[in-house]
């Protein structure tokens, strides 16, 4: 069976090449005898294939510019998983002129979801808390993220993000003892909307 095989795909790829030599000679010989023809011909393809290549490079400019419409409406956030909002989050980082933005969110992640290179060249960590707008971020989460970002992830800006709000209180106050960044859904959403951190954003520095 195995040597019919092999025997069966070696006369396959004779006839392959018979009829790839036949096509071959086919099209010289119609371009020597008819050479404006073939160089027209020639003209058409060209044509096409760069009104081809247009097409889909407007479509995708289309494409990025819609994504980027809808990246600027914080109530798109709501529908996301916590894998979206990270990618979300880290297209606003680029739009916002952050450098060599990476998502690493996981299992194993140690609290760095997003990690990037502020404007001014500062390496940033990002935590990402996608949650309900009802369900607030709490000092529990804030300090497990102080503990990780700057002495495991050597961030220089340490930034707590989410779509909803932060508990009013002693999270809040840790965050300012410990230069932690906490940008809530109203920043967010001046963020996102002016493609420039919201006033305070970007503290620490």
């Amino acid at each position: 069976m195995g040597g019919g095989g092999r025997s069966a795909n070696g006369w396959v790829l004779a006839l392959g090449a018979v009829v790839v030599f036949v096509l071959l000679r086919a099209v010289i010989d119609f371009v020597r005898r008819h050479p404006y023809w073939a160089a027209l011909l020639v003209s058409l393809v060209v044509v096409g294939a760069v009104a081809v290549v247009l097409l889909v490079s407007k479509q995708r400019a289309r494409e990025r510019a819609d994504q980027a419409q809808r990246d600027r409406l914080i109530a798109v956030t709501d529908a996301m998983s916590g894998p979206e909002f990270e990618q979300w989050f880290a297209r606003l980082l680029v739009a916002s002129g952050f450098r060599d933005v990476t998502v690493c969110g996981g299992s194993g992640d140690r609290g760095a979801d997003v990690v990037a290179l502020a404007p001014d060249g500062r390496r940033v960590v990002v935590q990402c808390k996608r949650q309900s707008v009802n369900n607030r971020v709490g000092s529990a989460a804030i300090q497990r993220f102080a503990g990780t970002c700057r002495v495991i992830h050597g961030g220089e800006i340490c930034m707590l993000v989410t779509n909803s709000f932060f508990t009013a209180g002693d999270g809040i106050q840790i965050a300012r003892q410990l230069d932690i960044t906490l940008v809530d859904r109203h920043a967010l959403e001046m963020w996102a909307w002016t493609g420039r951190p919201a006033p305070g954003c970007i503290a620490g520095g």
